[in-house]
């Protein structure tokens, strides 16, 4: 696979401009991504020429930019491992994580990882790269996680993340039934004293908003679709235990149900806008398996 190129014509009321403001400032290429390119074997040409970025452009040039091949980090090694790939263009995937897979490897646990997978996948494909997730799902959570597959694309797309524009929506299976069909829950969020991983709703925390309707229900379980406003860590798993209705299976929040070994959430919907096409995306993901032995019964609301 060749590495990615992009080209553009420079506008009437763009120019004259310099290429590195046209770049940085009209294309959104950080500093560090533009000095991969000019010095780690990209390329920047200007109407089919080799151009440096003090070239002035006028109205009608032609810019093109080769992206640099990236390296992988030494510590994260490809391994094939199974993982479903939702959708794949140029730039992104959207694959599902496997509860019980984390995104990344640690130093602890250097293998087995979704990074370990993708890399494996590019290794097959051609994709010269290194892993770069736009957002991160728990170890326990499964469901839809975006990948950049080079760093123009994460740059673009983590800042249309920051400012709101990437939607994700989850599903969760809780303990109890809820006594409102719907509802917002805006308690801040912070870490626990007594643990390094542990967070627990407290009034120095960090403002945590969370936005909830009951699908269907039992006597003795709820699904329970959410959107967060805010993407603190832990955030669904703090508030609904903190609510009173902890997810099946969150032993670090109080679930008591031992059927699952991990949190019963799941990523099951992103939605973003494609920022070199502008086309946007909706993928949707179905709920596991493992979830039927609770829905059976359920009344949906």
């Amino acid at each position: 696979m060749a590495r990615p190129i992009f080209s553009w014509h420079v506008e009437k009321k763009e120019a004259p401009i310099l290429l590195r403001a046209f770049l940085c400032e009209k294309k959104h290429v950080s500093k560090r991504l533009l000095a991969a390119v000019k010095f780690k074997g990209g390329m920047l040409k200007v109407n089919g020429q080799k151009a440096t970025v003090r070239k002035q452009l006028n109205a009608g040039d032609e810019v093109v930019m080769e992206l640099a091949p990236e390296e992988k980090s030494t510590f994260l090694e490809s391994e094939k491992l199974d993982f479903n790939i939702c959708y794949e263009d140029r730039d992104f995937l959207v694959v599902e994580k496997p509860a019980q897979m984390a995104t990344i490897p640690s130093i602890d646990n250097p293998r087995g990882s979704l990074a370990n997978a993708v890399m494996f996948y590019y290794q097959e494909t051609g994709v010269e790269s290194t892993f770069h997730a736009v957002n991160r799902l728990d170890k326990g959570t499964s469901g839809l996680l975006i990948v950049a597959k080079h760093r123009y694309a994460h740059d673009r797309l983590a800042k249309s993340q920051m400012i709101g524009k990437v939607k994700r929506s989850y599903k969760a299976l809780v303990e109890g039934s809820l006594p409102k069909r719907d509802g917002i829950i805006d308690a801040p969020i912070g870490r626990k004293p007594s643990s390094i991983i542990e967070r627990e709703v407290r009034s120095d925390g960090k403002k945590a908003i969370t936005h909830y309707r009951v699908e269907a229900q039992s006597n003795s379980h709820s699904l329970v679709a959410l959107e967060l406003r805010t993407g603190r860590t832990h955030q669904i798993r703090v508030h609904m235990a903190d609510f009173g209705f902890p997810l099946v299976g969150d032993r670090l929040y109080g679930g008591v149900d031992t059927h699952l070994l991990h949190q019963a959430l799941h990523c099951d919907k992103v939605i973003f806008t494609q920022p070199f096409t502008g086309e946007e995306l909706t993928i949707i993901s179905d709920l596991p398996q493992q979830w039927a032995i609770y829905m059976n019964g359920m009344i949906p609301n």
